[in-house]
């Protein structure tokens, strides 16, 4: 069975962040880079629970996800390639001491046969399965985004991963993914495991994501079992994906550690030839002890990418509402540009 490695920056181009990078230096095996994007809008978008009742009514000037980085690769012989990045998320419309905020931070190797070992700050194996209906710009996964659970980014992680190929066109590949103790967020270490087979444009996950967290004065096991499939290229023709999670612990709404809950994200999209790429999207997360839905919303979002490394986007969240009924339905939207570095 002829052996293939996974992508050899999969953690840096998990949300294509690396695809319009600025090579500043090639020569003799080295190479320095730099990359990431700005983006801007105009919308009702900003209506976390941080936000006072005026600034969630508000249209304002908003930004999805700015970023920089830099990157960085050295051949360092016998078919080992050593890279490293950090990345940084910017916040340019408030400024003060949280301009710069860490989003990645690590150095990997990559070998052709033996995989890739990467230790830092970094995408995760967990989210190698469920980034696949995470791909609009301005409204997709928000369950993902646990830092120290590693949903998506994962601090302190140290990650394995390798493929291999089993026909011109088919592939099975698996991560594995350890994180330390975090005493002042009562974690305990943390495991994680990701399968995953793709055979033509269809592509199946498993990922799971288990360890302990204090709750209350007890230990519990909070895990976190997720399934993805998916079809197509992003961007390209016919894109649609399914994610699908279950939980003990591991999700936390309104500072409460769920007992059981379940998550569904869906996302059918579709990508022109002249550059526009129109989807609708849909995601809920219910507390399955309960039976109760916290959350779900659907989207409708249109990209049209003027130039490859410039992109127009507009778009509306529907609040499809929830079984509180304390709670406001707030729709949102947003309508703005993004430049890639």
């Amino acid at each position: 069975m002829k052996i293939k490695l996974l992508a050899a920056l999969v953690a840096a181009t998990a949300c294509g962040t690396n695809a319009f990078a600025a090579e500043v230096y090639n020569s003799e095996g080295t190479t320095l880079s730099i990359g990431g994007y700005v983006d801007v809008g105009v919308g009702e978008y900003d209506k976390s629970s941080s936000s006072t009742e005026e600034q969630r009514q508000d249209v304002q000037v908003e930004s999805v996800s700015p970023r920089i980085n830099i990157a960085g690769t050295q051949d360092i012989g016998n078919g080992v390639v050593v890279d490293m990045k950090g990345e940084w998320a910017l916040n340019y419309l408030d400024g003060g001491d949280t301009s710069f905020k860490t989003r990645l931070g690590y150095i990997g190797a990559t070998h052709e046969e033996m995989g890739r070992m990467v230790a830092g700050t970094q995408w995760s194996p967990y989210y190698d399965v469920g980034e696949a209906a995470d791909y609009p710009i301005a409204f997709a996964n928000d369950f993902l985004y646990d830092y120290q659970m590693g949903g998506a980014r994962a601090e302190r992680m140290v990650s394995y991963r390798n493929s291999y190929s089993f026909s011109d066109d088919g592939m099975v590949g698996f991560g594995l993914g350890w994180q330390g103790e975090e005493t002042e967020s009562d974690l305990d270490a943390r495991m994680q495991l990701a399968l995953h087979v793709k055979m033509m444009d269809f592509g199946l996950g498993y990922a799971y994501s288990g360890g302990d967290r204090k709750v209350g004065t007890k230990d519990e096991g909070a895990t976190s079992h997720i399934f993805s499939l998916k079809y197509g290229s992003y961007g390209s023709g016919v894109y649609a994906a399914v994610v699908y999670g279950m939980n003990e612990y591991f999700y936390e709404f309104s500072s409460t550690y769920l007992e059981e809950s379940v998550q569904l994200e869906g996302l059918l999209a579709y990508g022109m030839d002249n550059g526009l790429n129109v989807s609708v999207n849909y995601e809920a997360v219910d507390n399955d002890k309960t039976n109760k839905t916290l959350y779900s919303t659907s989207a409708i979002q249109f990209e049209y990418t003027v130039v490859p490394n410039f992109v127009t986007f507009a778009g509306y969240e529907i609040d499809l509402g929830d079984d509180d009924d304390t709670t406001k339905d707030d729709d949102k939207w947003l309508i703005g540009a993004r430049y890639y570095l």
